[in-house]
């Protein structure tokens, strides 16, 4: 549905985005990551048509967005992360312009603003100026936009910043529920969101790709050997000073504290040791009661920050 070929978009001698290539499949859900200016936004821009590309080729259902841009931009909606909305107009009235512009048939509008109305959930407030819409309903407003003529492509930029916990939740189930009619690409800073939404996961950065695969193979691959989750009745100093004392322990990862009095972490050996039997002794023997110890894996998070290097949003 979607082939990325061999990508580039220069600034001068500045390469925002070099050389990416890669494939979504009908259906997919593709979580697309990197830190701050890893070219994300200008990839999008570039899969979107809003901007050219100094090489390369974007292939949306078999048209070349830069050869045939107008065939290629009727089979994509887009969310940006600012929804494009026009504040003065009210929600119905914004959508019919809309539609207008994605020259959806002058006869079938009434019942394609209806219909995406109702997937969006804001048919109460087709009658309400968008400046007095909360941030969340702006963001409904702004995905219906976003489905209006039913593109085969649905494009996500941060689609759950600034909603609340009842947002985000419905949020995150109607982006799955678009993969049964849509090809979606979702960008999120929210790592757990692409871990819980997403089929495959493509991480870039300084423009190039990282790595491109499911989100529990990229933990298994670049996580490495599994961890272990040890809670004891003791303090962090005491369990520390143990860790301290081991060999072949990568990472710590201090965990919530199960209770008082209970410190619990996960500690993650290097590639090919197997720290369990000398992890249970070592605390055994200092004293420290063991309450539960388990197998551990890194966090989608943990590994994002291994792959490019970078802590905070991507």
């Amino acid at each position: 549905m979607i082939e990325v070929k061999n990508l580039v978009k220069r600034y001068g001698s500045f390469a925002a985005v070099d050389d990416l290539s890669f494939t979504v499949e009908d259906g997919e859900i593709l979580g697309f990551l990197g830190p701050n200016g890893a070219g994300k936004s200008t990839t999008m821009n570039m899969i979107t048509g809003y901007i050219s590309a100094t090489e390369g080729d974007v292939i949306i259902d078999g048209y070349n967005m830069f050869d045939e841009p107008e065939k290629a931009k009727q089979c994509i909606g887009y969310l940006p992360e600012i929804p494009p909305v026009y504040p003065d107009m009210r929600v119905r009235e914004y959508l019919g312009f809309v539609a207008e512009l994605r020259k959806v048939p002058k006869k079938d509008r009434k019942s394609e603003i209806d219909r995406v109305m109702g997937l969006a959930r804001v048919e109460h407030m087709q009658r309400k100026l968008i400046k007095h819409l909360s941030k969340g309903y702006r963001q409904r407003v702004g995905l219906a936009q976003a489905l209006l003529g039913n593109p085969k492509v649905i494009i996500l930029d941060e689609p759950t910043v600034g909603l609340d916990p009842m947002q985000i939740s419905w949020m995150r189930e109607f982006i799955r529920s678009l993969a049964k009619e849509h090809t979606v690409i979702l960008s999120s800073h929210i790592l757990f969101e692409v871990n819980a939404v997403c089929d495959r996961v493509l991480i870039i950065n300084h423009g190039k790709k990282i790595i491109l695969d499911t989100p529990e193979q990229i933990i298994h691959t670049i996580g490495g050997t599994e961890g272990i989750y040890v809670a004891a009745r003791t303090d962090k100093a005491a369990v520390d000073a143990v860790l301290n004392s081991m060999e072949d322990i990568q990472t710590i990862r201090e965990e919530r504290v199960p209770e008082d009095g209970v410190y619990a972490c996960s500690v993650f050996p290097k590639a090919g040791a197997d720290i369990r039997e000398k992890l249970f002794r070592a605390l055994a023997d200092a004293g420290l009661p063991v309450l539960e110890m388990r197998s551990e894996t890194k966090t989608l998070e943990e590994v994002f920050i291994t792959l490019t290097g970078e802590e905070g949003t991507c």
